[in-house]
């Protein structure tokens, strides 16, 4: 089983085939590996982590809503957070006729070592920004902006930093991946995501308690 861990950097899509007519840019030109393919997807004006496998059950398993494996974002908004609006975000919004499920929300400080982005973000001088961790155990399309938007804080910039297969174990990471840069899972990752496809495990879901505060 190839897999890879990849630092998606914005304006990629995640593919290995362009769209006809997209300016974005894709996969095939950052990553040189044959038959790997993404276990979910980023939006091409987003960035961070993205796993790619040759393993089609692995990737079934991280993409199935059933399973709900926990994903970690760091979101840069317009305006500031209150009460209010996170604990709408822990207990779910109505987006596009449906609720989400609870998440985990909270205030945070703009992340350490924050790599540059191209193009930059666009500040309006009279608005402040802030930062939100957010973590989302589901994948709709456009989810974290469309969550951000309902409770008054507008996406500005989008980061995956991490996923979550076990509660009890460390996360898969963006440690150490540059933007644009790709590594092979290690041995001990490497086991984790094998003993995902064991049969008889129960979901991830079944395991957790209330959102963190």
């Amino acid at each position: 089983m190839t897999t890879l861990l990849f630092h998606k950097p914005y304006g990629v899509l995640s593919q290995f085939t362009p769209e006809p007519g997209s300016p974005w840019d894709c996969l095939a030109s950052w990553v040189a590996v044959g038959g790997v393919y993404a276990a979910g997807r980023l939006d091409a004006d987003s960035e961070g982590l993205l796993l790619l496998t040759d393993n089609g059950a692995l990737q079934q398993r991280l993409t199935d809503p059933r399973w709900g494996h926990w994903r970690r974002y760091q979101v840069q908004v317009e305006g500031l957070s209150s009460a209010d609006s996170l604990e709408a975000l822990r207990q779910g919004l109505v987006i596009q006729g449906r609720r989400t499920l609870p998440a985990r929300a909270r205030a945070m400080d703009p992340p350490e070592e924050l790599p540059e982005r191209n193009p930059p973000i666009r500040h309006r001088l009279n608005v402040p920004t802030s930062w939100l961790e957010l973590e989302l155990r589901e994948g709709r399309n456009r989810q974290v902006r469309r969550m951000t938007a309902a409770v008054g804080l507008p996406t500005l910039r989008l980061r995956r930093v991490a996923i979550d297969l076990m509660d009890e174990e460390p996360l898969l990471d963006l440690a150490g991946l540059s933007p644009g840069a790709w590594r092979q899972v290690n041995a001990q990752e490497q086991g984790r995501l094998e003993r995902l496809l064991r049969p008889g495990l129960r979901r991830p879901s079944d395991r957790m308690g209330p959102p963190a505060r």
